[in-house]
């Protein structure tokens, strides 16, 4: 069948399914969605990851820019989709966001605050990790090891990381995950004469991803644009701190000189000072990844999904 036929037949069933249910909770934005949520007539409770314009275009090569800037871009085919975006928003009974950073955005797109509940993603660490030396062992961790976690992105910027690995002797860094950016990457890593001191490991099982880590000297992120980044969340609840760029969610959970370290983005200078500065410091160490845990402990699952389920109650009763 023609794609559009597909997604036409595909939120037909969702909306089916959806007209048993008090309520409607929509993850996504656009598209089949959209069409599920209207044709469903049951109050929907829309979760934003991020702006879906925005990824929209991206996708369609609409648009290069980061998240910020892309809020001024101009367009016909991007005002299209903003107000596919804007449309959905408006017949939402409540919207919920994981970051007070997004939440901004959605204010700037019109939505009205009180119309807007933060409720965090949940993150649970493993409770039986194995000993932290027993990983590395496990991993070939020798030396200072950095981890990243996550897809290889333009969004993530890892040129940045790598700018900075070149200017940290003796420091490696490990990335788990895929995507489009990994052979720029091989190749910037070639430039740089890295060589082994960068290793791709592709993408990883979730519970892999918690072992490397658990077993790192720290998470690295270098991201120029970010919502609600799970890797720093899930860093800090396995006790390891994390250096990142002070970007979107990140400086919402990242809380500088108490569980990581924050540097302006794209300054892979700055983010070669703090790596040599964290590396350094023993007692700074010390004292970040002591309070790492602790620091995320309201992202439980349990507290994550009481705070939604309250919000889903309250739009089923309108």
């Amino acid at each position: 069948l023609p794609r559009g036929v597909r997604h036409l037949r595909s939120a037909w069933a969702i909306a089916r399914a959806a007209r048993a249910a008090d309520v409607v909770y929509a993850t996504g934005m656009l598209g089949r969605t959209a069409i599920a949520t209207r044709l469903a007539r049951r109050p929907t409770v829309v979760k934003l990851t991020s702006d879906p314009t925005f990824e929209r275009s991206l996708r369609y090569r609409l648009h290069g820019s980061d998240l910020d800037a892309f809020q001024s871009a101009r367009g016909v085919r991007i005002g299209v989709l903003r107000r596919a975006r804007d449309l959905m928003l408006a017949r939402a009974a409540h919207v919920v966001v994981p970051s007070a950073s997004l939440r901004g955005l959605a204010i700037g797109w019109g939505v009205a605050p009180e119309r807007i509940t933060l409720v965090p993603n949940p993150v649970a660490a493993p409770a039986d990790l194995p000993d932290r030396e027993l990983l590395r062992a496990r991993a070939g961790f020798s030396g200072p090891t950095l981890v990243f976690a996550g897809r290889l992105t333009p969004q993530k910027s890892l040129d940045v990381a790598l700018d900075a690995l070149s200017r940290a002797d003796t420091v490696s860094l490990v990335l788990a995950g895929d995507g489009p950016e990994e052979e720029r990457l091989r190749a910037k890593v070639d430039e740089l004469r890295l060589g082994e001191r960068v290793r791709f490991l592709g993408a990883r099982p979730r519970a892999e991803v918690f072992e490397l880590l658990h077993a790192a000297d720290a998470a690295l992120l270098s991201s120029s644009w970010e919502n609600f980044p799970h890797m720093v969340v899930e860093a800090l609840a396995v006790g390891t701190p994390v250096l990142a760029t002070a970007v979107g969610g990140v400086t919402e959970i990242v809380r500088d000189g108490e569980n990581g370290l924050l540097v302006p983005v794209g300054d892979s200078a700055a983010l070669a000072a703090a790596i040599a500065r964290y590396l350094g410091d023993a007692e700074l160490r010390g004292r970040l990844a002591h309070a790492a845990r602790q620091s995320v402990a309201s992202y439980a699952p349990a507290e994550i999904y009481a705070r939604l389920i309250e919000v889903l109650e309250r739009a089923a009763r309108r």
